[in-house]
């Protein structure tokens, strides 16, 4: 069996219709792919219509400030991708005279670009015979191949790189790619895939030894940490309320939240003496506070589970960087803290 041939007659037959498909112009594609990242079609798509609307051109999204780009991105996650996506755009700008690279080895100098996402754009956007390896393109091969090597070992990603690019149709790079990735996300998917219906299932490996749900093999992940969160809604009798840009690095850099507070457990509301107060605005001052809910939100991330509360905080002044709780849905913010926005009635303080 022509391996790549099924695959391309596949697609052909069962291929999304998505806009990012219906054209060849490398700011879009690069933004669909780093949009894609960690991110389902279906979640993607709207933020994809919404980026492209704003930032038409390369340059319009150079020019823009951060803050609009986060605020842009908003609900997606992994903030770091629209950090980066900004930040290339200016270096497009600014030292590539506004001219997007066309060929991979220049593609994965880019800030926020691995080696999948330069592959994809070279061969999509320029027919570069560079062939992808995502978590779709890991999980056809090793179970049609039949291969238990780790997809996130040295080995392993040697291996499936390797495997990949002798597969690929060098006549039709971009075709192969976005065909293999199809058939991974919807044909052979994570769970329930379609072995019956399958154009592969007679030469498939894993279907014939019984292996399907099997493959791929992955290295355990990272040991998660639980963390304890307590967020401080300090708001004055002004319906002012302190919202602090967080600037150190991490997942949730230059977004905005609540004066945070950590501690070693979780506290009920008669433990907010717990609470290390000294380095915030309400040390020395007088103050009403209350629990907004006894159990805590957990919020799952990969490497690492955040167990929050939101103290409720009332007090008579607030400093002038405080803002006015009728413009808190103006400042970019991660997901548990919109979410908390949403659903508190502030109109009751």
């Amino acid at each position: 069996m022509d391996f790549s041939k099924e695959l391309i007659t596949w697609y052909s037959d069962n291929k999304r219709d998505l806009p990012w498909r219906r054209t060849k112009n490398p700011y879009y594609i690069w933004l669909s792919e780093i949009i894609l990242q960690q991110t389902q079609v279906k979640q993607g798509l709207p933020y994809y219509e919404a980026f492209i609307t704003t930032y038409p051109k390369i340059q319009d999204l150079a020019d823009a400030n951060e803050e609009s780009v986060l605020k842009l991105w908003q609900g997606l996650g992994y903030y770091s991708r629209a950090r980066n996506l900004h930040g290339t755009a200016k270096h497009v700008m600014s030292e590539l005279n506004g001219v997007f690279p066309n060929n991979y080895k220049d593609l994965i100098k880019l800030k926020g670009v691995g080696d999948y996402t330069a592959s994809a754009i070279a061969s999509i956007a320029f027919g570069e015979v560079a062939a992808v390896v995502d978590g779709n393109v890991y999980r056809v091969l090793s179970r049609y191949f039949g291969i238990d090597t780790p997809i996130n070992s040295t080995k392993g990603i040697k291996e499936f790189k390797e495997l990949a690019t002798s597969l690929i149709d060098t006549k039709a790079p971009a075709t192969f790619n976005q065909a293999i990735m199809e058939f991974g996300a919807t044909q052979c998917k994570p769970k329930n895939p379609y072995c019956i219906v399958c154009p592969l299932n007679k030469s498939c490996k894993s279907l014939q030894n019984n292996l399907v749900t099997q493959l791929p093999v992955k290295l355990k992940k990272t040991k998660v940490t639980t963390k304890y969160f307590n967020f401080l809604v300090c708001v004055d009798s002004h319906k002012n309320i302190l919202f602090e840009k967080r600037t150190s690095k991490g997942i949730w850099q230059n977004l905005y939240q609540f004066p945070l507070v950590e501690s070693s457990k979780s506290l009920a509301i008669d433990e907010f003496h717990l609470l290390d107060l000294d380095a915030t605005i309400l040390k020395d001052n007088k103050f009403e506070y209350s629990l907004y809910k006894e159990t805590d939100k957990v919020h799952k991330l990969s490497h690492q589970h955040l167990h929050t509360k939101f103290w409720i905080i009332q007090i008579d002044k607030l400093p002038k960087e405080a803002i006015q709780i009728e413009n808190i849905k103006n400042y970019p913010t991660p997901v548990l803290m919109s979410d908390f926005i949403n659903e508190f009635n502030f109109g009751n303080l």
